[in-house]
């Protein structure tokens, strides 16, 4: 199948791109190449200088050429992943020949022995890479990444048929729960202890980072990805914005030779295994279905000229989510609330045993790639993603009125032209431009919310809402309900290999025009109550049940219920950003056994504060001031214009073999925060809420940014050392701590004022091993294990780096009990990944993953940490399950007609079907299922109302909430119950 490229689309992003160029600004540059470097010798182990290298593309027709220098030393840089023949020759000697394979990112070192001309040869090149079990060993670089590869895509089992699932195979990852639930299906991957959403994320060396919430924007088909790269620390100073780790992805291209995949996958509900704490026996199975249907075809236009890849992917998936007899007693007492007309207008409220969750998505690639010259290359590659969700954001314990229809459409283009100035200096010139359409439709607008506890018993990310209108704010955030993002990128890099040097520099701008949104802006009343529906259906207790729309009466204050009324405004907020950056570096060889990389990088933005025209300066808050509550601010923030970062590294080869590399690094990483942290102080001073004569009802967002603005950054210090036992063995030892610096907080006032500051602080420290290999063609293995601990300040939330960690008392932020684990301090983590080939030809794949329990903060209705036996709680003073799944893939290829290959194959998810909650655990008091004595200060638990059980130890009070639905994926920190796919793959 072939994907059809919105040509209309096309012509409009490329004129506004070519309109704004003279004014773009931004950052971004990433290498997105590989390189090879190596010795020429003797046979008597002398140099050869002035040996002539020839690197020429399998099937693609691109050349390099190079020279050996006096020590026999040559480099051959911006090599594109793939194969490539090398020939190496020299005056009286005979002609050496290999294939060898390049990596994204990675610069592989060949020994090349030549002999007398009077004999042949080949190069031998050990190790060849085929996944990430084959990497080859990179002796020139402090840089930690590992690199996945096509085969890892097709081979090991993807739970969501997500790129991201595959990335735990290297070494300082995490797996996360997605933290934008309108891109639920965009996995994420945690770096250095923090959410993910600061890690870099480019794709063909174009950005595609999310500069609303952070992380990946758009989403890519596995089968169009050539491989990936994923640095967790030390990267060179080609990389910016970020404050952990970058991820690095080439897609697939054409070739002479036609090349292409088919495939089918089929899940269904019968190949599920029941979820017993939310769909129990006997009611039925709920309903579940997927199908990807999967197309990819590439080939010559014109021979040794132009070639195309294009790749294609649909998901149609009937998912549902289950109501548990318990949520389903909870809604039939609702009703019961409505029938006797206690919520008005509302005779009667529907209960279902579960809702539906249809989704579907698109997603397709083009890429043409053109060989001018010797000298000149192009690629053009354009990608879509388009998908729709019905009854998106319902959870387990809410009701199909909260949900909504969520429209997604991305659109992602890149240009580039690397240019050949000479043997040892090469340009490339890269173009981007990409954009998103999201909206976020309710499925009823009735104008109030329920809020009950026995929501928030369950992953949150939906909202708190159990009826009634879905208010469209989380525990975490708000979140909008229409987003635009439009973005031009214009970047330039050069390398220069001679000698014992290896510099590069680059310069790299983004327009981005159009960075705005909405949050909800129709009228809400919301009414949160401190008991479940059953207990205001019992008539003893229903006199205390309260309902007004648009609280024109007040609840009595005895009942603990509260009701708060917003009313309607705009909700919208715009930005218009630009981000610069340039850096420069080099990779100095100062001997064959010792290379130092040393660079410098400078960031800046222009508009990062100013929101629909207008600066902070002009926000109501700050003209509303109360010295005698709120700080003393006086001014508005600025860009800020002293982020230089520079890095050094290096990597010692013990002995002469080189089989044991030892590396270490220093560097700073700057990275702004995604917009979303402060969207209400970019909010307050829109349209609506600056003109207020336009909105007369509209109260503006409360919502200030301290003028003292510092780019947040983050110090990484690594050491470690690798050792190549042979060929198909390497081990692997790496410590790495990363201290953050200038975090954000979010200081709330007793007036409700909400400042956001760059002053908290966090720190990461992990110890990494690894061991990868192959034996005999039959079995390949990845094994990781990881110690860390990462910590930072918070109040009942706390973030590395990317998140607004909120204070508890904002004259006292840093107080005790307010540092301790971020959100994703995993202690102990191990995982194996390999394939193992039997006699029969049978291939059997595995990915297992085994991690100690996340933290978990018990808090009170009120927000605050809970009180036991008169001792407050710290931040994350608590733990979950530990998470053990382990997934299995068995396939058997069948070969025809030489190229033609068709592979049948089952995967199967958490294959023992363990339970696996993670930190899904019930955090507000309020709601256990055994409620405590005193939500003030919890000293014993009531399943009487004796209140006969004292509370020993908080541990008393952890509970498991349920899981998450198919709807927001295949567990990643939360786990799903035994899960299975068939299909089937045809490959040329």
């Amino acid at each position: 199948m072939k994907a059809k490229l919105p040509l209309p689309c096309v012509r409009a992003y490329l004129l506004a791109f070519f309109l704004i160029l003279a004014g773009a600004a931004a950052t971004l540059a990433q290498t997105y190449r590989g390189a090879l470097q190596g010795t020429v010798l003797d046979s008597s182990g002398a140099a050869v200088a002035a040996a002539q290298i020839t690197v020429r593309g399998v099937g693609t027709s691109f050349e390099r050429r190079a020279s050996s220098d006096k020590r026999g030393a040559f480099r051959v840089e911006d090599l594109p992943p793939g194969r490539y023949e090398i020939a190496v020759q020299a005056p009286g000697f005979a002609r050496a020949t290999s294939e060898v394979r390049v990596e994204v990112s990675i610069v592989r070192d060949l020994t090349v022995t030549l002999k007398p001309q009077s004999s042949q040869q080949s190069v031998t090149v050990s190790g060849e890479a085929s996944s990430i079990a084959t990497q080859p060993m990179d002796v020139t670089s402090a840089v930690h990444q590992g690199v996945v590869t096509k085969s890892d895509l097709e081979n090991i089992p993807l739970a969501a048929r997500s790129f991201a699932n595959i990335a735990y195979l290297v070494p300082g990852t995490e797996p996360v729960e997605p933290s934008d639930p309108t891109k639920a299906r965009i996995t994420a991957v945690s770096t250095g202890g923090s959410s993910g959403l600061n890690n870099d994320l480019s794709v063909d060396g174009v950005d595609n980072s999310d500069d609303y919430i952070g992380g990946f924007l758009q989403n890519f088909s596995p089968d169009s990805i050539q491989e990936f790269s994923f640095r967790t620390a030390q990267e060179d100073a080609d990389t910016g914005r970020t404050t952990a780790g970058s991820v690095v992805i080439t897609t697939r291209r054409g070739s002479n030779d036609w090349h292409g995949d088919f495939a089918f996958y089929e899940r269904a509900a019968d190949l599920n295994a029941r979820y017993p704490i939310e769909n129990p026996a006997p009611d039925p199975k709920q309903p579940f279905s997927r199908q990807n249907y999967i197309g990819s075809l590439g080939g010559p236009i014109k021979s040794d000229k132009l070639w195309f890849f294009s790749s294609y992917e649909y998901v149609n998936e009937r998912a549902s989510i289950a109501y548990s007899p318990a949520s389903q007693g909870e809604f039939s007492s609702l009703n019961t609330l409505a029938q006797q007309g206690l919520i008005e207008g509302v005779p009667a409220i529907a209960v279902p045993t579960f809702a539906p969750v249809p989704f579907h998505d698109s997603l397709g690639t083009l890429r043409l790639d053109w060989r001018q010259s010797a000298r000149s290359q192009w690629f053009l590659r354009a990608a879509i993603d388009s998908y729709v969700t019905h009854n998106d954001l319902i959870q387990q314990a809410t009701l199909p009125s909260t949900g909504a229809t969520s429209h997604s459409n991305y659109f992602n283009l890149a240009v580039n032209n690397q240019f050949t100035f000479s043997p040892t200096w090469v340009g490339s010139f890269s173009l981007g431009a990409s954009g998103l359409h999201h909206t976020e439709t309710r499925n009823e607008t009735q104008g109030f919310s329920l809020q009950f506890p026995f929501s928030v018993t369950f992953q949150t990310i939906s909202g708190l809402d159990t009826f009634g209108d879905n208010s469209f704010a989380t525990a975490i955030t708000a979140f909008p309900v229409l987003r635009n993002q439009e973005k031009y990128q214009l970047r330039y890099d050069v390398s220069h290999s001679s000698g014992r040097h290896a510099p590069r520099f680059g310069v790299s701008l983004i327009h981005e025009p159009v960075l705005s949104g909405a949050l909800s802006g129709t009228p809400e009343t919301v009414i949160t109550y401190p008991q479940d529906p059953t207990f205001y259906a019992n008539p003893a207790n229903t006199n205390q049940f309260f309902f007004s729309r648009g609280c024109a009466t007040q609840p009595d204050p005895s009942t603990g219920i509260t009701c708060t009324f917003t009313p309607a405004g705009d909700g919208s907020f715009s930005q218009n950003v630009q981000r610069l950056g340039f850096y420069a570096q080099d990779s100095w060889r100062i001997t064959p056994r010792l290379t130092i990389n040393y660079g410098l990088r400078y960031d800046t933005t222009f508009g990062l504060f100013t929101a629909s025209g207008r600066s902070q300066l002009t926000n109501p808050a700050l003209q509303n001031l109360d010295p005698t509550v709120d700080p003393a601010i006086t001014g508005a923030p600025h860009d800020y214009r002293k982020a230089f970062a520079p890095r050094v590294g290096f990597a010692y080869a013990l002995g002469s073999s080189s089989k044991t590399v030892v590396r270490g690094g220093f560097g700073l990483y700057y990275d702004d925060l995604a917009q979303n942290g402060w969207v209400l102080a970019l909010q307050a001073v829109n349209d609506c809420n600056f003109l207020q004569s336009t909105c007369p009802n509209a109260a503006p967002p409360p919502a200030l940014i301290d003028p003292h603005y510092h780019t947040p950054y983050a110090i990484h210090a690594t050491a470690g050392i690798q050792h190549a036992f042979n060929a198909n063995w390497t081990l692997s030892a790496d410590y790495t701590l990363e201290q953050g610096r200038h975090g954000y907080a979010a200081y709330t006032y007793p007036d409700g004022l909400e400042v956001f500051r760059s002053d908290n602080r966090s720190s990461y420290n992990a110890l990494m091993l690894h061991l990868q290999g192959n034996v005999a063609r039959r079995v390949s293995l990845v094994a990781n294990y990881t110690l860390s601990s990462a910590k930072t300040w918070g109040c009942v939330l706390g973030e590395l780096f990317d998140y607004v960690d909120g204070v508890c008392d904002p004259y006292h932020p840093f107080a005790p009990g307010d540092y301790g684990p971020s959100g994703e301090d995993v202690t102990h983590r191990a995982v194996i990944a390999g394939t193992f080939v039997t006699p029969g030809k049978f291939q059997l794949s595995t990915l297992f993953q085994a991690e100690s329990g996340r933290p978990i903060t018990l808090t009170t209705p009120d927000g605050t940490r809970a009180v036991i036996n008169g001792v407050e709680s710290t931040l994350d003073q608590f733990r979950g399950t530990p998470y053990i799944q382990m997934d299995l893939r068995v396939a058997r290829p069948f070969t025809f007609h030489d190229r033609w290959t068709v592979m049948p194959f089952i995967e199967m998810f958490n294959l023992f079907n363990r339970n696996n909650p993670g930190a899904n655990y019930v955090t507000d008091i309020s709601a256990l299922p055994i409620p405590v004595n005193d939500l003030a200060n919890v000293t014993a638990l009531c399943p009487t109302p004796a209140c006969n059980v004292p509370v020993t130890s908080g541990k008393q009070l952890l509970v498991p909430a349920g899981g998450l639905g198919d709807f927001f994926g295949p567990g990643t920190t939360v786990g799903i119950p035994f899960a299975a796919q068939v299909g089937v793959r045809l490959t040329f």
